[in-house]
């Protein structure tokens, strides 16, 4: 029997490599948030990073604390009726990425581990790093 790769999440499978990303332009950002009350969550449920082609990297944490990196269009946002709703829309500003845009992504490191799989997501850009991260479930964004 074949082992499974180390970034290799045992629900969600290997997902898509992060390398794509290395030398594209990050032209967009797209997040959704749940809103509950008025409120936004403090972190975004997934991020869709639009490149210089138009082509969306959707990030997010999988509810086995994964982190998910694979391409997708940024669905529509959802009522959750007394839970709140989801909103999807362009993001200008609220995300470590928004100070990167127009930035080309100059390397990738991916984190790990064999029981759970990519943990955590370094991103390094012309101007600095962010690291996306899988924390309790939740998609934690962050400067390194």
């Amino acid at each position: 029997m074949e082992s499974a790769r180390l970034n290799e999440c045992p629900l969600h499978g290997a997902g898509l490599s992060p390398d794509h990303l290395v030398g594209q332009r990050l032209e967009g950002i797209v997040a959704s948030w749940h809103r509950q009350d008025g409120e936004a969550s403090s972190c975004p449920l997934d991020v869709w990073l639009i490149d210089g082609n138009g082509i969306a990297t959707r990030v997010t944490a999988g509810s086995d604390w994964c982190l998910i990196v694979e391409r997708s269009a940024p669905y529509e946002g959802f009522d959750m009726e007394g839970a709140g709703r989801v909103e999807v829309a362009p993001v200008h500003d609220g995300t470590p990425f928004t100070a990167h845009l127009g930035e080309t992504v100059l390397a990738v490191r991916e984190e790990a581990d064999a029981a759970t799989g990519r943990l955590a997501l370094d991103i390094t850009f012309e101007s600095g790093r962010l690291r996306c991260q899988s924390w309790a479930g939740e998609l934690r964004l962050s400067t390194c």
